[in-house]
């Protein structure tokens, strides 16, 4: 039995059925692309034109001339490499605790199987029904008088990794990941005695490379673009994100050199994504089938 497409072999055979067919395609793929696209070539060529240019009305597409020392001056006026470094420092710290708690989360609701484990993977699904920016003042409060310890941790990596440690959604992928590994393997390990532990770290993690590649991008690339909540839980500008740290230092500095800062500070997601689409798209279909 044939598959039922918009258009059928016998119309896509004929001429007027292939013109049509490959003038939509054409234009749908050509306007996705300045839609995606778009916005990126116009950050990096405005970057590129002198200020006199940039301000000009109409704007230029393409400029008359090219000034790549927009780059080289955004980078020292702003200190993107102090910037680049603290993000990177809170973005991979935020990694390791994720991938420690998530995975362990995940591993117990998947094979430990705990009294109440469907309700409470129920109550963190239903948090991502929950609006981010409704929980910023409780865990601003909660961060400002931290409960049991009793300390401020305003200015501090911890007001970062804290609120990023339980993902619901990546908690969900990597259980899904794990229930599709077969109950046999994890018995032999149990015969061969191993503990629940030496069988999470021996046998369940190097089968789940595709997922915590997945969940480990997730992680980074949430701490990369968040904005709000650094903003106001990190007011010591030698601690600032990139993001914040572009946007505190944006008054004085000449319009294309703030829009060749952003395009620098877009770059490195960009290029991991580039890099690891492949991981992406098996880590998020992983888990998908049984067997």
């Amino acid at each position: 039995m044939s598959e039922r497409t918009l258009i059928s072999p016998a119309q896509l055979g004929r001429t007027r059925g292939k013109i049509a067919y490959w003038t939509v395609l054409a234009a749908v793929v050509i306007g996705f692309t300045v839609v995606f696209l778009g916005p990126l070539y116009w950050m990096v060529v405005n970057g590129l034109k002198s200020t006199a240019e940039f301000t000009q009305v109409p704007p230029t597409v393409v400029p008359d001339s090219l000034h790549p020392g927009n780059y080289s001056a955004a980078w020292k006026v702003m200190d993107l490499a102090k910037l680049l470094f603290n993000t990177l420092y809170y973005a991979f710290g935020a990694l390791a605790f994720q991938l420690v708690l998530d995975v362990a989360a995940a591993y117990s609701l998947s094979k430990l199987r705990p009294v109440f484990g469907k309700a409470v993977l129920g109550m963190m699904l239903a948090t991502l029904m929950i609006p981010a920016t409704v929980l910023v003042v409780p865990q601003y409060l909660t961060v400002l008088d931290m409960p049991l310890i009793e300390r401020n941790l305003l200015n501090t990596p911890w007001v970062i990794w804290l609120p990023s440690v339980t993902n619901a959604f990546n908690i969900f992928l990597l259980k899904r990941f794990f229930d599709s590994i077969p109950g046999e393997i994890l018995d032999a390990a149990a015969i061969d005695g191993a503990s629940s532990l030496r069988t999470l770290r021996s046998v369940v993690l190097p089968m789940s490379r595709p997922v915590l590649g997945v969940v480990s991008i997730f992680a980074i690339v949430g701490v990369w673009k968040d904005f709000l909540w650094p903003m106001l839980t990190l007011p010591d500008p030698a601690l600032q994100t990139l993001n914040v740290g572009i946007y505190s230092l944006a008054r004085g500095v000449p319009e294309n050199h703030l829009v060749a800062a952003l395009a620098m500070a877009s770059a490195p997601t960009l290029i991991i994504f580039l890099i690891f689409q492949r991981n992406i798209m098996s880590g998020l279909t992983a888990g998908s089938l049984k067997g």
